[in-house]
């Protein structure tokens, strides 16, 4: 990559969380984690609102995810060509690019009522979401000390967590609130993705102005602990087994999510008797507990290794999951909500160990990080499956899901 200079000194200083010259690109790379927040959690109301206005089963409704995260399966690989060939820079905006362009397209698609013209818009948009992903989590992890990048890429991802707060309220607000048994209008959700793209447009061309500083060249340095320095260069890439493993992490760490998201409006309205409404204001406090959990987490970290961390959290979901399929009211509903706290740290976790110490490979390693999240794509056919009958027993599923996170977090983080 280009505007990446050679270091070859040892850095005996304690690790900073990131240096003054690279306070702006961090503050926009930052603020990307909240555009796509906002963007995935949007789905999770549209899911819901297509139930009512497109008359949709929950299993139909599922392709609102399969769109969105099926994306990162198809655009992994591209984007982390894109970025290597071209830089951080512009592979940031290429994603809004796409980002963009797949917001205006609601307008056409609200005007033709159509679910799979929908589907086409929410893919390219979720094209735009898997580039940004896919250069984002490097990006950010390049902007400082590699010892200090779990809690860099933890901090961006805490204001993804602030997004997904924002989609859900706003997402209620517009297309929940004045939901009418019967209604097919579609009015709100195009001025809703109008406003939403032309937002992005704004920030690209922003963007577009900033001059990224050059980064730390990772083959130059030769403190393994200080930069990402691949301790094994004579490895391909599907040779590093803690690589394999957060890619098999961050796919069922996805599904898990998509899954639970996606189900947690028809779980207060049928099990907590909550209106839809009153349903997706729960999902606010739902995301506000994410918010907590990754500034929880990035504080337990100057204690527990990271690994560790993961772990634990990971063993807390698969007793909150059991709880939750229950179905005993407020204790469930509490649990579903504190399901939410412990994923906090997964994601951003799963993709910082899984970079660890690849040196020349961090790139393409970060592609197929980004691609594990096609999970997402799928875990929610096999959820909204058992919740046609019961949609608390759905809640069994992700227990799977977050015993692989266990194991990689306890055992297979490990660089070898």
């Amino acid at each position: 990559m280009s505007n990446i200079p050679s270091s070859g000194t040892v850095n005996t200083t304690p690790p900073r969380f990131t240096e003054h010259k690279y306070l702006i690109t961090l503050i926009f790379v930052t603020s990307l984690f909240m555009f796509w927040g906002i963007a995935i959690t949007m789905g999770d109301v549209l899911n819901k609102h297509f139930q009512h206005v497109l008359s949709l089963t929950k299993t139909q409704s599922a392709f609102v995810q399969f769109a969105i995260f099926g994306a990162y399966g198809v655009m992994g690989i591209p984007a982390g060509l894109f970025m290597k060939r071209f830089g951080y820079k512009n592979g940031v905006l290429f994603g809004l690019t796409l980002f963009a362009i797949g917001s205006f397209l609601f307008v056409p698609a609200a005007a033709a009522a159509s679910f799979p013209f929908f589907g086409g818009a929410l893919f390219i948009l979720g094209c735009g979401l898997s580039t940004l992903e896919t250069v984002a989590h490097p990006f950010v992890a390049s902007l400082g000390d590699q010892r200090t990048s779990d809690m860099r890429i933890n901090f961006a991802q805490a204001f993804n967590a602030l997004g997904t707060i924002i989609g859900p309220a706003v997402g209620s607000y517009f297309l929940l609130r004045n939901n009418v048994e019967g209604s097919t209008d579609l009015t709100s959700v195009k001025t809703l993705y109008i406003v939403i793209g032309s937002v992005i447009a704004t920030i690209a061309v922003l963007f577009s102005f900033v001059k990224v500083p050059a980064l730390i060249d990772p083959h130059g340095a030769v403190d393994p602990a200080a930069a990402n320095v691949d301790t094994h260069p004579e490895k391909g890439l599907f040779q590093h087994r803690h690589f394999k493993w957060a890619v098999l992490a961050q796919f069922f760490n996805v599904a898990a999510q998509a899954g639970t998201w996606a189900f947690f409006i028809n779980y207060g309205h049928e099990k907590m008797g909550f209106t839809d409404a009153v349903a997706g204001n729960y999902m606010i406090i739902f995301f506000v507990l994410m918010l907590t959990g990754r500034f929880v987490g990035t504080f337990l970290m100057r204690f527990i290794a990271p690994h560790s961390l993961l772990a634990i959290f990971a063993a807390c979901n698969i007793v909150m999951c059991l709880i939750i399929a229950q179905s005993l009211g407020w204790p469930s509903f509490i649990a579903l909500l504190m399901l939410n706290f412990f994923f906090s740290i997964m994601f951003p976790t799963i993709f910082s160990l899984g970079l660890k110490n690849l040196g020349a490979h961090t790139q393409q390693a970060s592609s197929f990080i980004s691609m594990g999240v096609v999970g997402g794509a799928f875990f929610p056919f096999a959820m909204g499956a058992v919740a046609e009958t019961n949609v608390a027993h759905a809640y069994y599923l992700p227990i799977i899901c977050y015993a692989v996170i266990f194991m990689f977090g306890y055992k297979f983080y490990k660089v070898e």
